[in-house]
């Protein structure tokens, strides 16, 4: 049993899913990291839009299992991974994912993101 609230989105804290409708390059320097064009936007109050893409988009070979674990009382208990660098560093916990994600945002189930301060994000609407 747990003691972690549960909230549920609303007008005093909104969170929308939707498909991006375009392509989503993910960059680390000239690497390419990530290159979808299946994935989802998940815009949350007044926090920046994020966006998640399928795991199968993002060059496994990269990421690195990270047992950093957070929670957030909308979308439910977040995993990690780390990422390789191209200069052979790496990136702690610098990707998230939600495996089971709470209802309201069930759709980014088995997708990823990306903390912008380490990859570039370029979206290109349709």
């Amino acid at each position: 049993m747990t003691d972690r609230p549960i909230r549920t989105p609303g007008p005093d804290h909104p969170i929308t899913v939707t498909p991006q409708g375009g392509r989503v390059v993910i960059r680390e320097g000239s690497r390419v990291v990530a290159d979808s064009t299946a994935a989802l936007t998940l815009q949350e109050s007044t926090y920046p839009a994020v966006q998640y893409v399928p795991l199968a988009d993002v060059d496994a070979t990269l990421l690195e299992p990270s047992d950093h674990t957070t929670y957030c009382p909308y979308k439910g208990d977040a995993g990690y991974f780390s990422l390789r660098l191209a200069d052979g560093s790496v990136a702690q916990d610098a990707v998230w994912t939600y495996r089971t994600p709470y209802d309201a945002v069930a759709e980014i189930e088995g997708l990823v993101a990306f903390y912008p301060d380490v990859v570039d994000v370029e979206v290109t609407p349709a």
